[in-house]
């Protein structure tokens, strides 16, 4: 007897009834009806006594019912739990970061580990050259990204940090030592180019075409990592616009940090391919909505 022929027969024993037992069960009642035939066939004997007024089981029907429930509960309880099992996370997850705010998502990272102690994280780096490549690669699981992000095969997860943004410039530039600069410079300079493989919308998110009076902004010599932008910018090849963070991190002679007074901090939020979504995925996620948005 198959597994959901006994559902249709022992739903029925409970109700009693074809009709309610198809509604309950989301079949055609006449899918209930031949269920019940098959197996009356099969044994060679009425389960049910069935008049115009009402439908009750026959002894043989109600000895069936006892002996057939247990077995059929402790299947269902069994499914429950490997499904419950399956949904549990308890293996890696790779998640990738640009240069140092991997070490800023370590409070994240720490909980995650301390709410799943059979799970592991993985770094890793991506570059800004390449935003989605590592996860459409299937390199890397979660990524940390800035907003926006406006891929249709890439959900957008919690927010997790938010910081300001500097202007990189050489520190003989006359703009050095000033305590604040607007946007509007960029069009005074040279920027660097980020290369065709950026989305347009996500470069303009950092390093805008025009200023917001209008005003181009020039494209200067091409770059693909971080450290190749600081080693032109020390040059006095151009300037460029960064995250706020690089201050504490990646002090250089000849590279002056400078913060821009009039751009919106800069958000970054945790991104992961929708078809590849795994319980270590939700589990990360949930675990870095739980910690917040920390401001760098």
């Amino acid at each position: 007897m198959e597994l959901r022929d006994i559902e249709i027969f022992l739903t029925l024993a409970d109700e009693l009834h074809f009709g309610r037992t198809a509604e309950r069960l989301n079949v055609s009642q006449a899918r209930v009806s031949q269920a019940i035939a098959k197996q009356e066939r099969r044994m060679g004997t009425a389960l049910f006594e069935r008049t115009s007024r009402q439908v009750a089981l026959t002894p043989v029907g109600a000895r069936l019912r006892d002996d057939l429930r247990q077995g059929y509960e402790l299947i269902q309880s069994g499914l429950a739990a490997a499904s419950r099992h399956r949904q549990e996370p308890e293996g890696g997850v790779t998640v990738a970061t640009m240069g140092a705010i991997g070490y800023e998502m370590r409070p994240v990272v720490e909980e995650f580990v301390r709410r799943h102690p059979s799970c592991t994280v993985e770094p890793r780096e991506f570059h800004f050259s390449d935003p989605f490549g590592r996860l459409r690669r299937g390199e890397v699981d979660v990524q940390v990204t800035w907003l926006p992000v406006e891929e249709p095969d890439v959900r957008v997860g919690p927010r997790v940090l938010t910081e300001g943004r500097v202007l990189a410039m050489s520190s003989n530039h006359p703009l050095a030592c000033e305590s604040g600069v607007s946007v509007e410079v960029l069009a005074d300079e040279p920027v660097f180019d980020v290369g065709a493989g950026v989305p347009s919308y996500w470069e303009q998110a950092m390093l805008p075409r025009r200023t917001p009076s209008g005003r181009p902004v020039r494209r200067g010599r091409p770059v693909r990592t971080f450290h190749e932008i600081l080693t032109r910018v020390a040059a006095g090849e151009g300037v460029t616009p960064l995250n706020a963070h690089v201050r504490s991190y990646y002090t250089m002679p000849g590279v002056a940090y400078v913060p821009i007074i009039d751009v919106p901090d800069t958000e970054w939020v945790l991104t992961w391919l929708v078809d590849r979504e795994s319980p270590e995925i939700r589990a990360f996620a949930e675990t870095a909505r739980a910690c917040g948005t920390r401001a760098l």
